[in-house]
């Protein structure tokens, strides 16, 4: 028999795992190839996984909302259509039921009565509230006598708030040492946490609130943590004349909003200058690998997006360098609504070389981001304001009113050095500064 190996696939160049959100198939389903087979989820993209091959499943090993390290085989497929389901499932036994899995199998296989009505209780109690519980969540608190009074106070990290079986188990591993999360704190007397080694006691004071971090946070802190660690940061800034674009734009948004349906923003020239810069001094356009610089021959430039959650996730605009204004704009909306809606696929966060974080969208005027690893800088871009400047005219030096901008970038100096950074730098906002006004679009 032609058996396949369906695996958990590799969802960006820093996940390690995802969680099953929902299987969308059983053993004994026929599929065809590109049949959808479940739903998943990690810290940067919710997705939905194709069938590699066409055929029969004879097993699915793993249950929803189990955690999944990338590699790992979730299904198999007989291509032939051929296959006893339940041949396959008594062979399998063994290995669907380890680790984790069999944590999770044996969660939603609860039989004592006293859990069954303490699930039943918890089921009702979801309905009456409005706050959906998963079977697997209901199971797992019914069987360690979470009420569904407490099971109320989790905070969830699933869509939409979702408690998840990562939060139950978080809750368990810390029940009756802290408060609840997200409960305010009734003493009047100040109370401490206790810390471990290298971690500050915080002291919580009357009124406080303990917020757990979501999933999506918490690997986010961690990334910034290990940037850090690992790359010196040096930061370069300039003042930038932008007025010529900023007319420019002016000049064309409507027609543009009304042709192609979308906004003319101010990212569409700043990826172009970029792209142009880094394809000057490829020594930006890099990454590190011990003691190699890996320069990279195709300018995937990433750009940071804040989700309605709080948190931020950065797709990355393929090969920006071939793409003309109208192609970046296009690809830009697309990635940014794609990302606001969930909607992300695993390729559009991968691949990039290079990233914009972009603070002006704040009316902010610059920043110091944090690098986006393995890459080696990252551009911010401040917002654009109406400044008086010196001007030399050939009359001689005038006070004029100019849209100005400050740039700033965040290089790893390791294998950027000063001059390289601020080269770059400045070809960037010699490039802005030069945006030709008589240019179509």
């Amino acid at each position: 028999m032609a058996d396949f190996n369906v695996v958990m696939p590799k969802l960006g160049e820093s996940v390690q795992e995802a969680t099953i959100i929902r299987w969308l198939i059983k053993p004994g389903d026929m599929v065809q190839e590109d049949d959808v087979l479940l739903e998943i989820a990690t810290d940067k993209v919710d997705s939905e996984i194709p069938s590699p091959v066409a055929g029969k499943v004879l097993k699915v090993l793993f249950a929803e909302n189990a955690l999944v390290p990338v590699g790992e085989v979730i299904a198999v497929i007989n291509t032939e259509g051929k296959g006893s389901v339940e041949e396959a499932a008594a062979a399998g036994a063994e290995n669907s039921k380890s680790g984790s899995t069999e944590q999770e199998l044996k969660s939603q296989d609860l039989s004592s009565s006293e859990a069954t009505q303490e699930k039943e209780k918890i089921d009702e109690k979801a309905k009456s509230s409005g706050r959906f519980y998963s079977p697997l969540v209901t199971s797992i608190a019914a069987k360690e006598n979470i009420s569904a009074k407490e099971l109320d106070t989790l905070t969830g990290t699933g869509e939409n708030g979702r408690v998840r079986k990562q939060d139950v188990l978080k809750y368990l591993e810390n029940r009756g040492n802290q408060p609840a999360p997200a409960q305010s704190v009734a003493s009047s007397a100040p109370v401490s946490k206790s810390s471990s080694a290298g971690k500050t006691a915080i002291s919580l004071q009357p009124g406080d609130q303990l917020v757990e971090m979501d999933r999506m946070r918490k690997l986010i802190a961690d990334h910034m943590v290990m940037s850090k660690h690992t790359a010196p940061h040096v930061t370069n800034f300039v003042e930038a004349d932008v007025t010529g674009l900023a007319l420019w734009r002016e000049k064309h948004k409507d027609e543009f909003l009304k042709r192609e349906k979308i906004k003319l923003t101010f990212m569409p020239a700043f990826l172009e200058a970029t792209a142009k810069a880094l394809k000057e001094f490829p020594g930006v356009n890099a990454s590190v690998d011990g003691d190699k610089i890996i320069l990279r021959k195709n300018i995937n430039i990433g750009f940071a997006v804040a989700l309605k959650s709080g948190n931020l996730i950065v797709p990355v605009l393929k090969n920006a360098d071939q793409k003309s204004m109208v192609g970046l704009a296009v690809e830009l909306d697309r990635l940014i609504n794609a990302a606001r809606n969930n909607s992300l696929s695993p390729d559009d966060i991968q691949g990039g070389t290079f990233t914009i974080s972009n603070f002006g969208s704040f009316r902010n005027i610059t920043g110091t981001p944090i690098i986006n690893q393995p890459q080696v800088a990252i551009l911010a871009t401040g917002t654009i304001e109406k400044k008086p400047a010196v001007i030399e005219t050939p009359t001689g030096d005038v006070i004029a009113i100019r849209h100005k901008m400050i740039l700033s970038l965040s290089y790893d100096h390791r294998v950027v050095d000063g001059a390289l950074g601020g080269m770059f730098l400045r070809r960037l906002a010699d490039l802005l500064e030069e945006f030709d006004m008589e240019r179509t679009i």
